[in-house]
């Protein structure tokens, strides 16, 4: 079903239409207050409750245990502490060369060229990430040119954050065109969650931008439940692959909210509606604050199991872990220990 109430919306109202109180999420979706402990007020001083109403409103009222409101109400159990749950689980202020430039990878880098995202979910690996002293400025271009043709293996640049489709279109246009002077850069990932949390974002403007460009463009989007995959936002995705512009999509196993093969066989199929080819299924990064969305090792390897018997090769997405320091994703099904 396509949410009329928010399909004529702009995507620069539809970001700034927001809940950032969880007592009021509560109301919104009819749920008591009394089912959020204090802790979780708490919870959500550390890192902040952020949720448009347009993802809000694919949410079940009355249900607690919806699996888009799990990914963002602050939960007291995110105050615990957990042996091996840091708060740089990827070590990626070690990997930071200059504002913006994250360079985990021979042949590409990331820019993170903003700190603000379009939801904050409570499972996000950069949940403490100093995004203040690694954003790029106007003036940090010239560095970070010299940066990358100093180092001619790399050949993409993965735009993250933070979210790079929460900036501007006039912004994103003036990190392209510069990316696009460079001869050595051939391949443009952007990586962003919005157009699932707010699919009007993929307007007009910024997918002449996309489709125009001399890069090769993959767009990589995060879904992690079928639910999240309106109608609206399925025909916003389809948009780009007619225009020849490769979308894929990862997840992150999450417990209580995708922790089973039917949800995320669902998911897979949905996504190739929308013209979305699944890649990378995550085992959760081991941020602080995020223990209770973790799952077991043998819990990992039977869902995976189970999907691998349910879909067809091309609709399974990769199962894999992000270890710090290393140089490529590791590969997880198969491998005796997580």
């Amino acid at each position: 079903m396509i949410n009329y109430l928010y399909q004529e919306q702009n995507w620069q109202s539809q970001l700034n239409d927001l809940i950032t109180d969880p007592q009021d999420l509560l109301q919104r979706l009819q749920l008591s207050p009394d089912q959020l402990l204090s802790g979780a007020l708490l919870a959500s001083e550390q890192f902040r409750l952020r949720v448009p109403h347009a993802f809000v409103s694919r949410m079940v009222p009355g249900n607690p245990l919806d699996p888009l409101l799990l990914q963002v109400l602050p939960h007291h159990l995110e105050l615990e502490e957990h042996e091996g749950f840091v708060t740089d689980p990827l070590a990626e202020e070690a990997a930071s060369q200059l504002p913006g430039v994250l360079h985990k990878y021979t042949s590409r880098f990331l820019l993170t060229l903003t700190g603000a995202c379009a939801v904050h979910c409570r499972y996000c690996f950069r949940r403490h990430f100093p995004y203040q002293q690694n954003q790029p400025r106007n003036n940090d271009w010239p560095d970070i040119q010299h940066y990358l043709l100093s180092h001619p293996a790399v050949n993409e640049i993965i735009l993250s954050g933070g979210d790079p489709l929460t900036l501007s279109n006039a912004r994103l246009s003036l990190w392209v065109k510069r990316l696009e002077s460079l001869s050595q850069i051939k391949i443009l990932r952007i990586h962003s969650r919005v157009p699932i949390v707010i699919p009007n974002r993929l307007d007009e403007e910024l997918v002449s931008l996309l489709k125009n460009s001399r890069l090769r463009i993959i767009l990589v989007v995060h879904s992690n439940h079928p639910a999240e995959l309106d109608d609206l936002t399925c025909a916003q995705l389809r948009q780009l692959a007619q225009q020849n512009i490769l979308v894929l999509n990862q997840s992150v196993l999450l417990k209580g909210v995708n922790d089973s093969a039917r949800v995320l066989t669902e998911l897979s199929h949905r996504l190739f509606e929308a013209q979305v080819m699944p890649y990378y299924l995550h085992v959760l990064d081991k941020v602080k604050g995020a223990h209770h969305f973790d799952l077991q090792a043998d819990q990992i390897d039977d869902i995976y199991k189970q999907m691998l018997a349910a879909l067809p090769g091309y609709l399974v997405p990769r199962l894999v872990r992000e270890i710090a320091g290393e140089k490529n994703k590791t590969p997880l099904y198969g491998v005796s220990t997580f």
